[in-house]
């Protein structure tokens, strides 16, 4: 069952010009629990309805107090705008709880290196889980390949410095920018990859083949990573990645059913927080999209197949998911599907959704 919470904000931080991180206070009585990498999705009221966006939290339950999430303001964004602009510490918030399986097993007494490749802000969740990692695993490694436009719009820039200080060899840090000022004296260019290439040559002591990576980041850069990783042979099970991609932004694709079994109405059943609901799903429209129509409200955020809040499975009848990203091989032959990507295909599928 997906749960609302109401969060006081306790203070705001400036990261850069155009980021800071939102600081929570956890409700009275309770804490939120989270896990590294995970986000919250934000309900921000807009006339009559209800934008929802989701942020990655940047704070890691292991060594922050507070649960935060960092945002970078988006040219012409509501969402972004709003937070940036208006919201002041007292203020509350409305969320749904933390979500995502962007997250890293972890355990005290397991040795590993970890290599997390970001741009921007996706340096988000890479932080939370890299502190994380730093902290409860004493004896992993862990690499940190960001890049950045210019030195002022690092993110993090100081805490990343400090956890260098901090873990010295075991964090090896390097910045790329891509418009740099004339005194920056690292890395420059964009991390496509050639360049990502070469800067892991420049890294004697990870092992390349066996160690762990997480991506984030503009999907442009994820997929110049993954090309890097192939070449260096590197299974694609130590490969995870994060798309920011949201609903607005996201481009429409192609319908793939076939026309013989989409080109009708089905009548599905929903099973939600102890309710059941039938509801007429009609030609091209989203599991997601018929029950909001029918005022259902089903849990939900980027409605682009990529941050998981809609999970659900499918326990009967046969469904087309239009993005497949989000869920592994193995959940989706589990049954599990996203219902603002599902479509159904025969007139028996029944849905339950947690």
């Amino acid at each position: 069952m997906s749960k609302y919470l109401y969060l006081k904000v306790k203070e705001i931080e400036k990261e850069t010009e155009e980021s800071a991180t939102i600081h929570f206070w956890h409700p009275l009585n309770e804490v939120v629990a989270y896990r590294p990498g995970q986000f919250l999705t934000i309900l921000l009221p807009q006339g009559d309805k209800k934008v929802r966006r989701s942020y990655s939290m940047s704070s890691s339950p292991y060594t922050d107090v507070s649960l935060a999430i960092t945002i970078k303001r988006v040219p012409g964004g509501f969402a972004s705008n709003h937070l940036l602009d208006s919201v002041k510490p007292g203020d509350i918030l409305e969320t749904m709880e933390p979500m995502g399986n962007f997250f890293p097993k972890q355990a005290d007494d397991q040795t590993r290196q970890v290599v997390f490749i970001g741009a921007g802000s996706g340096i988000t969740p890479l932080f939370s889980i890299l502190k994380s990692i730093l902290m409860v695993e004493p004896e992993s490694e862990v690499f940190l390949l960001y890049g950045s436009r210019d030195e002022k719009n690092i993110i993090f820039k100081d805490k990343i410095d400090a956890l260098k200080q901090k873990y010295k060899e075991r964090l090896q840090v390097v910045h790329s920018l891509s418009q740099p000022s004339f005194e920056w004296n690292g890395e420059t260019g964009r991390l496509n990859k050639t360049h990502i290439l070469k800067i892991m040559e420049s890294m004697p002591s990870l092992n390349k083949k066996t160690a762990e990576y997480f991506l984030c980041g503009p999907d442009d850069m994820m997929e110049e990573a993954h090309r890097a990783l192939s070449i260096l042979a590197v299974p694609d099970q130590l490969v995870r990645k994060e798309s920011f991609i949201t609903a607005t932004s996201a481009q429409p694709g192609e319908v793939v059913a076939e026309e013989d079994e989409s080109s009708k109405t089905r009548e599905i059943t929903i099973f939600y927080e102890g309710t059941e609901y039938k509801l007429p799903v009609k030609p091209h429209e989203t599991v997601l999209e018929a029950a909001l129509n029918m005022d259902i409200d089903l849990p939900y955020s980027c409605q682009a197949g990529m941050c998981t809040a809609c999970l659900g499975r499918c326990v009967s009848g046969k469904v087309h998911l239009d993005e497949e990203d989000g869920l592994s091989e193995a959940e989706r032959n589990e049954g599990f599907i996203l219902t603002c990507v599902t479509r159904p295909m025969t007139d028996d599928v029944v849905i339950e959704v947690e």
